[in-house]
């Protein structure tokens, strides 16, 4: 896959697949930023028609959203799709998530046993369907945070270095 379009402030890259057609990625990138990541889930999701194409469009956004178990049943909350035709207040309601009743078992285990939080990572298209990338993931507290800042500026640092002396 290579990617064709990326627009980082909207935190979305359109992929070209091995058979032509485009895929859409949009990247939680404040999950990575505030949580530890352990475990990765790939499910499905229900949406409606707009929701698709604004989906499709990279007309989302995950910034504060996380995931919910509530009854047996998982569901993404927070999560922002501006679809054109609806009405502005519909954009966040929550979204029920597809998975196996064992693996939400085995989610809902970890979550009260680790104090854990599902939080999306990333949601794409594969072929024709919406596809939602959630994780088990652990709070960083403020020092780790700053941490990554530092490990961050210094790898900047080393490639601007890297760069100027290959010219």
């Amino acid at each position: 896959m290579k990617i064709i379009n990326r627009k980082a402030r909207f935190n979305y890259q359109i992929l070209e697949s091995f058979e032509g057609r485009s895929q859409m990625k949009i990247i939680n990138r404040k999950a990575r930023f505030n949580y530890q990541i352990l475990e990765s889930f790939e499910v499905g999701i229900v949406l409606s028609g707009a929701e698709v194409k604004a989906v499709r469009a990279g007309d989302i956004n995950l910034t504060n959203s996380f995931a919910k178990i509530i009854n047996g049943e998982a569901y993404l909350v927070n999560a922002i799709i501006n679809p054109k035709n609806t009405f502005p207040s519909d954009t966040a309601r929550a979204r029920k998530l597809l998975l196996h009743k064992k693996e939400i078992g085995k989610i809902e285990t970890q979550l009260k046993a680790k104090k854990l939080t599902l939080v999306p990572i990333s949601i794409y298209t594969r072929g024709q369907l919406v596809k939602v990338k959630i994780a088990l993931a652990k709070s960083k507290k403020k020092h780790e945070k700053r941490e990554s800042i530092k490990k961050r500026g210094l790898f900047d640092k080393l490639q601007a270095d890297f760069d100027s002396l290959s010219l």
